[in-house]
């Protein structure tokens, strides 16, 4: 009988403790308790058939917990499904459009201060892009680079580009450029590219804002820029957030 006993004791127990999981509604010690005392007085009056009278009651107790549990999770299966269904076309679409449409990109370096400091992360438009003067571009597959560097587009292909390296001027088509957005003076590099030099289809001349920090076109190491190798257009700053906002 003792053995009985200790074994109703521990199905009650474990059964409460599965339905306090389940349902979180059980007032476990309390109930066991009850459970336990009257378990005790039964087998002490030999009535067997009590015991398994209260365990099968206790059964039935629990079936009706779990087929309920099942009939609040088939109501809100549709939801789940639903709203599962939403999150995984947002981010399907959102994979598309960030592949397709849009990238991001790190800025390295100071060729564009004060436009762009290094560590500004940017959102770059690259769908149907032809690169217009003016636009600040990412490039790519350079062949004296091996990683993309960031660059504003000065000239375009039948555009003709000089420099007057003696007063800073920048001169495309007879026309000299106002660029309030330069830092320093367009300085003659190094192993500079001869000029004036009109430039041939399917390339642009590049340059950085920072024009005493930037290796460009005005160099044989970057030279006229395929427009093949251009990644897209810089178009929103995401990074840092007191700076949030468009590019130009």
């Amino acid at each position: 009988m003792n053995k009985i006993i200790e074994t109703a004791e521990e199905k009650i127990k474990n059964i409460f403790s599965a339905i306090k999981r389940l349902c979180g509604s059980i007032n476990e010690n309390v109930r066991f308790h009850h459970l336990k005392n009257t378990v005790k007085k039964a087998a002490q009056n030999k009535t067997v058939q009590s015991v398994k009278h209260i365990l099968k009651q206790l059964f039935t107790a629990v079936f009706k917990k779990l087929c309920l549990l099942h009939q609040m999770i088939s109501r809100m299966t549709p939801l789940l499904f639903e709203l599962f269904s939403s999150i995984v076309i947002i981010l399907t679409c959102s994979i598309i459009v960030m592949t397709f449409f849009f990238r991001t990109v790190t800025v390295s370096g100071k060729s564009m201060t004060d436009t762009l400091q290094s560590g500004d992360k940017l959102i770059i438009s690259t769908f149907n892009y032809t690169p217009q003067n003016g636009d600040i571009v990412v490039i790519t597959h350079g062949a004296m680079y091996d990683h993309p560097i960031i660059k504003r587009v000065i000239a375009t292909e039948g555009q003709e580009i000089t420099i007057d390296y003696d007063i800073g001027d920048v001169i495309v088509d007879n026309v000299i450029l106002d660029e309030d957005y330069i830092k320093g003076i367009t300085n003659k590099p190094m192993n500079a590219i001869g000029l004036p030099v009109v430039v041939p289809e399917g390339y642009i001349f590049v340059m950085g804002d920072n024009r005493e920090g930037s290796s460009d076109s005005r160099s044989v190491r970057i030279g006229l820029v395929p427009v093949r190798n251009v990644v897209g257009k810089a178009v929103f700053r995401t990074y840092p957030f007191e700076n949030f906002g468009a590019v130009s």
